[in-house]
């Protein structure tokens, strides 16, 4: 799976944008994460554990998890 990251301004309409990704051919999703505010992101990857080890996409689950603490581990 490849990642594509989009900087946004301050009063960029997020909805709007990621309804026009969505839009674009072999878009399989679109997330709108908040840099400033890690906790969200850590939040949003155990939202999504349950339905991960239900297709059993632990590999998936482990990587999301690990970004996450090693993004946050690099910004102290």
């Amino acid at each position: 799976m490849k990642y594509l990251k989009i900087n946004t301004e301050d009063n960029a309409d997020l909805a709007a944008l990621q309804n026009a990704v969505l839009q674009l051919k072999g878009v399989a999703s679109a997330e709108i994460i908040d840099d400033e505010n890690p906790e969200s992101e850590l939040k949003k990857a155990f939202a999504k554990t349950k339905e991960q080890l239900k297709k059993g996409d632990y590999e998936t689950l482990v990587n999301d998890i690990f970004d996450i603490i090693t993004k946050n581990n690099s910004k102290k």
